[in-house]
């Protein structure tokens, strides 16, 4: 394997992060220290994991919040077995296909309802999410309104917003505005400033809204003041939802899905997520090695075009299949897990692979950019929680409840609007959702809680970074650090249906390796600066033990392309 490069060029550096008690790793360095905080109270992985995941609303709602959807993976380390939460929120009862055919304007022909459309808005999952976990994983040491308390200081004081985060906001001030009822927005400064990097911003009213969660539980969310809000902007604004939607949602304990690789267990969340997508793509690289049509990846350069031509085709074959058929798997919808996961099936996919062109005859799926908060927390008993918090796209749909300092989500625009699709909009279902937690297990001990956040390039991202630790040994810092690929589709040109993906590819991969992935037949593009972003913003705890102390050390990394670190402790 040839030396490693350097990789981006950024005027600072990150060092893997080490401690041997406990660990936070999230995009936001305010929200590491409030899930420090509480495992330093004596609180557990998932105890912190809320507290991080409520001061990240405060200090990322560009990305995240209690008005969105929620997933996590827990590894319990007395029981060494990794269980799973699905904090996603269902389409109102009376949202039906014809309801959005005939009320939402300007779809023309849209195969999905818009983003900032508030038919988009499916019920809220990750109030009932964070009460969910503190109860089903948490250490019982404290209660929710200790851990909620650093988000609510941080709301009621105020704090700096951070460089990543400030772009992001000044790109959505005029949503923001636009949706609002009069002009002004509770998610700017004085209603129409975007706060700058460094400004102070303060959120009262979302404060408020933690501490009824806080002293009231579920209920404080979905029955009462909050819940009455929701509905009264859902219905202003052309909706449907109702307090019985509210008041119904719950979360589902979920189990894993899992593939062995090497010697690696690796578990996503199942569907309605698409953590099946990188499980999939990581089986058909693993047979590609088996049936020994590819040579080891641990035998090719890394980032080289024969390594991203493999990684790039995989993904492809895997976003064909999943594109299509992940959706709300509850018996009363669809559920093909099994089969797309089984090794035969798989195997018969990676068939398709060809070393010398690009695949001609399939498509990626649907890529779009999004924003999502991927944080990992593991505590001094070895426990870890997986997280992902989301609004789904950007602010979602930027309509604020009054008084509760909160944005509406839009994973409702994951529906498709064609009748018969698996992933088709009916009354009560999940979307299809993007946000993935994962975690590795490797000789029956957890070895990595892992993620990286983004939409589509979800699934992406966990591929590469994994493949960067297991086959070229990197640490989580530079697996995260190092350059990596987003496949798209390509759009059409007249009449003609794309035959390839559109491959981005970050500053940093060289150009010789971007002109034979051209050659293979890849339409290539390469990103730099902020747009960056849209390779995903990743979070990696690795488990390590010490032989000479019998200790375990664990060692973190925080992806460069956001705001955030990892603290240890």
């Amino acid at each position: 394997m040839a030396e490693s490069k350097p990789f981006i060029p950024f005027p600072s550096r990150r060092s893997v992060v080490f401690g041997t008690h406990a660990m936070v790793a999230s995009s936001q360095p305010l929200a590491c220290n409030a899930g420090l905080e509480i495992l330093k109270k004596g609180g557990n992985a998932a105890d912190a994991a809320v507290a991080v995941s409520a001061a990240l609303n405060v200090t990322e709602p560009t990305s995240t919040g209690i008005g969105g959807d929620c997933f996590c993976l827990f590894y319990d380390a007395n029981t060494k077995k990794v269980s799973g939460l699905n904090g996603s929120g269902r389409s109102p009862a009376k949202l039906t296909l014809d309801y959005v055919l005939k009320n939402v304007p300007n779809l023309d022909g849209k195969k999905q309802i818009p983003k900032l459309n508030i038919n988009a808005a499916t019920v809220p999952g990750a109030a009932a999410g964070w009460v969910d976990a503190v109860d089903w994983f948490g250490s019982r040491n404290l209660k929710l309104e200790e851990i909620l308390k650093p988000a609510i200081d941080l709301a009621e004081n105020g704090y700096p917003v951070s460089e990543i985060c400030a772009s992001m906001w000044k790109g959505a001030k005029d949503d923001l505005i636009n949706a609002s009822t009069n002009g002004k927005s509770d998610m700017l400064i004085d209603g129409r400033h975007a706060p700058g990097c460094g400004e102070i911003m303060r959120m009262p009213n979302l404060a408020r809204t933690f501490r009824e969660l806080a002293e009231k539980g579920r209920d404080g969310f979905y029955k009462g003041r909050i819940a009455e809000a929701i509905v009264d902007i859902v219905k202003c604004k052309g909706g449907v939802m109702s307090l019985d939607d509210l008041s119904s949602h719950t979360s589902t304990r979920v189990d894993p899905i899992s593939i062995d690789y090497k010697d690696v267990t690796i578990f996503e969340c199942p569907p309605n997520g698409q953590g099946i997508t990188a499980l999939m793509a990581l089986s058909i690289i693993q047979s590609l090695q088996e049936c020994r049509k590819i040579r080891d990846l641990s035998e090719m350069e890394h980032n080289s075009a024969e390594y991203l031509h493999v990684i790039i085709e995989s993904l492809r074959l895997a976003f064909a299949d999943t594109t299509l058929h992940v959706t709300d798997p509850d018996p009363d919808f669809y559920d093909v897990t099994e089969k797309l996961l089984s090794k035969e099936y798989l195997s018969k996919r990676a068939q398709l692979f060809d070393p010398t062109k690009a695949i001609t005859h399939i498509e990626s799926g649907i890529p779009v950019s999004s924003d999502t908060v991927y944080f990992t927390v593991v505590d001094d008993k070895g426990n870890a929680c997986s997280f992902v918090n989301s609004n789904y796209n950007g602010f979602g749909t930027c309509v604020i409840p009054e008084g509760c300092g909160f944005t509406l989500h839009n994973r409702g625009s994951g529906f498709f609007l064609d009748k018969g699709h698996p992933n088709c909009l009916e009354p009560c279902k999940r979307p299809y959702n993007t946000i993935i937690p994962a975690i590795a297990i490797r000789r029956d001990e957890l070895w990595l809680s892992f993620g990286v956040m983004g939409a589509f390039m979800q699934p992406q991202g966990h591929v590469q970074v994994l493949l960067n630790i297991i086959h070229h040994h990197y640490d989580p810092q530079t697996a995260l650090d190092a350059p990596r690929i987003r496949i798209e589709p390509l759009k059409k040109d007249g009449d003609k249906p794309p035959l390839i993906s559109q491959v981005k590819v970050e500053e940093g991969i060289s150009d010789d390796v971007i002109a034979e992935l051209k050659k293979l037949g890849h339409s290539v593009e390469v990103v730099k600066g902020f747009d960056r972003s849209d390779f995903g913003r990743g979070q990696i705890i690795e488990r390590k033990f010490d032989p000479k102390f019998k200790q375990k050390v664990w060692a973190a990394g925080s992806d460069l392309r956001g705001d955030g670190h990892a603290v240890g402790w």
